[in-house]
C-alpha cells in the first residue's frame, strides 16, 4: 500500500460513521417530532376573548385598501368561535369589520372594538368616526374600544397626539375607551394613563428583547403584569394580547412550535383563572398576510389554523406533526435513488458503494424534506416556492455527485480527480445568507435542510481526499471559508448562545470551511516543497 493511499484508509471508518450518524439523525428527527408531548391540561377550553381578523385565505390582507369580507364569512367565523370563545376584540373599522358586532350579538359574544390610527390624518379620521358610529348603535355588544395599537412602538403617532384622539372618541362613546401597547410603552408615556378608562397592555414573551422560553413565560407574564399594575396603583390592567407562535424560526431560547404554543396557552389559561385578570389572547386564525412584515412566524400566532382547524386541544398530549412518517418516506425514498443512481454505467457494482449512496440518500432525503416543511410554512407566493424548489434541486444534484465520488472512494473504486460538487457557488450562497442573518436576521429562517447536504458533503469529501488532489482553492473561495465562521459566531452571540439552531448554523459552516483550509493548507504546503526542491 502507497503512503499516500494509507491515510485514506484510515479514514474510512470514521466516514462510514459520519454517514451512518447523518442517516440515522434524519430518521430521529422525524420521529421526534411525531412523538406525542404530555403536557398539563387547561381548567377550561373556553378563553375569555381573542384577537379576530378574517383576513385568514390566501391573498387576503388589511393592508389591501379594496380588501373586503362578507358578512356571511364574519358569521361563520363568529359561529364556530362562539363555541369557545366569550368575546372577539377587532382592530379597525371597514373592509367588512363594522359588521361584527351585530353578528356578535346574534351568538351572545361581546366585542373589543378596535379603531386602527396611522400616520395618516385622514384615514384615523374616517376610522374614528366608523368606530364612533359603531359603538352607539351597538351598547350593549361593544364592551369597550380600543382607539389604536402599538401606534407608539410603530413610531407613527406622539403621545399628544394619540391623547387628542382617546379624548375625542371618550367624549362620544358611552364604552370605556383604551388604548393597546407593548407594556414598556406605557411605562415611557405614564402621562396616557390619564386619557383612558384602563390599560391594555401587551405581554408576547416570545417578541420580548430578551426573549423568555415557553416553559417559564407565564411566570414573566406574571411579573410584569406586576409590575405595570404597581406603577399605576389604582388603575385597571387588562392584557390585551399574550399567545405564541406555533412555526417560524426561534428566538434565542423561544422555539415556536404547535407543543410550544400549547404549552403556553394552558400555564396562562390556569394562571388567568387563579388570577382572575382580564385578558384577550392573539389570535383566533393564522394571518399569513403578517408573514410578510415578521417572517415566517408573524403568519402563525393562531389557535385554529388558516382553514379554520384546531392545531391542538386543551386537554391530553399534543403532538406536533400527525405525518412524520412523510419524512421517512422521504427519506427512504432518497435512499433507493441514490442507491441507483448510475448503477446504468457500470456492470459490476460492489455493496459497499451502494451502500454508502443508501446512506447519504437517507440522510439528504430527510433532510431535503424537513427544508420542505420549512417552505411549507414560510413561502408566500409562487416567485419565492420557484426560488426555493429550485435551490432544492440543485442541493440534492450537489449532494448526488458528491455520495458518488465518496461511495466510490469508500469501496475501493475511486473516481478520477476531485469531488467536484459547485463548491464556489454553495460558498457564496452560504456567506451570502449568513449576512442576511447577521445584519437583516429578525425574521429570517434558517434553512438547515438545504445547506446541510452540500455542507456535510463536501467536509466527506475533504476528509476522504488525498493530498494530490487537493487543488489549492482561489481567492474567493479562501476569502468566502475564512468568512464563513466568523459569520456563524456572529450569529450565535446574538442569540446569546441559546438557540440551538444557531449552534447547528456554525457547525454547517465550519463543515464547509474546513476542507478549503485543508486544500489551502496543501497547496501552502505542496508550493513550498516545490521551491526548496528547486534550490
Amino acid at each position: 500500500m502507497s503512503s499516500e493511499a494509507a491515510p485514506v484508509v484510515r479514514r474510512e471508518p470514521l466516514a462510514w460513521l459520519a454517514l451512518l450518524l447523518a442517516a440515522l439523525a434524519s430518521l430521529y428527527g422525524w420521529w421526534a417530532i411525531g412523538r406525542p408531548v404530555a403536557l398539563p391540561d387547561a381548567p377550561t377550553s373556553r378563553i375569555a376573548c381573542v384577537s379576530y381578523a378574517p383576513f385568514r385565505l390566501a391573498g387576503e390582507s388589511p393592508l389591501d385598501a379594496s380588501a373586503f369580507v362578507s358578512a356571511e364569512r364574519v358569521d361563520q367565523d363568529l359561529r364556530a368561535l362562539s363555541q369557545r370563545f366569550d368575546c372577539v376584540r377587532t382592530y379597525s373599522q371597514g373592509q367588512g369589520l363594522s359588521a361584527v358586532p351585530r353578528i356578535a350579538r346574534r351568538y351572545g359574544m361581546k366585542v373589543l372594538l378596535g379603531i386602527w390610527l396611522g400616520q395618516d390624518p385622514k384615514a384615523n379620521d374616517e376610522q374614528i368616526r366608523l368606530g364612533i358610529a359603531t359603538a352607539r348603535a351597538y351598547p350593549d355588544v361593544v364592551r369597550a374600544v380600543i382607539v389604536g395599537n402599538e401606534v407608539l412602538l410603530r413610531g407613527e403617532l406622539s403621545s399628544a397626539q394619540l391623547a387628542a384622539d382617546l379624548a375625542r372618541v371618550r367624549e362620544a362613546v358611552p364604552e370605556p375607551v383604551t388604548y393597546a401597547d407593548v407594556w414598556e410603552f406605557w411605562l415611557r408615556h405614564p402621562e396616557l394613563a390619564a386619557s383612558v378608562d384602563y390599560l391594555t397592555i401587551h405581554i408576547l414573551p416570545y417578541w420580548e428583547d430578551r426573549p423568555v422560553p415557553p416553559e417559564r413565560a407565564v411566570q414573566h407574564v406574571a411579573a410584569v403584569y406586576a409590575k405595570v399594575s404597581a406603577a399605576f396603583p389604582g388603575r385597571r390592567v387588562m392584557i390585551g394580547e399574550t399567545g405564541w407562535p406555533s412555526a417560524g424560526r426561534p428566538r434565542q431560547a423561544a422555539s415556536a412550535s404547535v407543543v410550544d404554543e400549547a404549552r403556553y396557552l394552558r400555564d396562562f389559561l390556569r394562571y388567568a383563572e387563579k388570577t382572575g385578570l382580564p385578558y384577550n389572547v392573539i389570535e383566533a386564525f393564522d394571518q399569513p398576510w403578517k408573514r410578510a412584515q415578521e417572517g415566517t412566524v408573524g403568519g402563525y400566532w393562531g389557535i385554529f389554523d388558516a382553514q379554520a382547524r384546531p392545531k391542538f386541544a386543551m386537554t391530553g398530549p399534543v403532538v406536533e406533526m400527525t405525518r412524520w412518517w412523510l419524512g421517512w418516506l422521504a427519506a427512504a425514498l432518497g435512499g433507493v435513488i441514490f442507491a441507483l443512481a448510475g448503477t446504468w454505467r457500470r456492470r459490476r457494482h460492489g455493496w459497499r458503494e451502494r451502500l454508502a449512496r443508501g446512506l447519504a440518500g437517507v440522510a439528504s432525503g430527510g433532510a431535503i424534506a424537513w427544508q420542505f416543511r420549512q417552505m411549507w410554512f414560510a413561502c408566500r407566493n409562487p416567485w419565492e416556492w420557484t426560488i426555493s424548489l429550485a435551490a432544492c434541486v440543485l442541493a440534492v444534484f450537489t449532494a448526488l455527485r458528491l455520495a458518488r465520488w465518496i461511495a466510490g472512494r469508500l469501496a475501493g473504486a475511486p473516481r478520477p480527480g476531485g469531488a467536484g460538487g459547485w463548491r464556489t457557488p454553495w460558498l457564496f450562497a452560504l456567506a451570502y445568507y449568513g449576512l442576511l442573518l447577521v445584519f437583516d436576521g429578525r425574521y429570517r429562517d434558517f434553512p438547515l435542510g438545504l445547506f446541510a447536504l452540500p455542507c456535510v458533503g463536501h467536509a466527506l469529501a475533504g476528509w476522504l481526499s488525498r493530498a494530490s488532489e487537493r487543488v489549492r482553492p482561489a481567492l474567493e473561495q479562501r476569502f468566502l471559508a475564512a468568512c464563513l465562521p466568523l459569520l456563524g459566531v456572529v450569529v450565535v452571540v446574538q442569540e446569546a448562545g441559546l438557540d440551538p439552531t444557531a449552534w447547528s448554523w456554525l457547525v454547517l459552516n465550519l463543515l464547509f470551511a474546513w476542507p478549503v483550509w485543508r486544500a489551502w493548507r496543501a497547496g501552502v504546503r505542496l508550493q513550498a516543497q516545490q521551491a526548496q526542491a528547486a534550490q
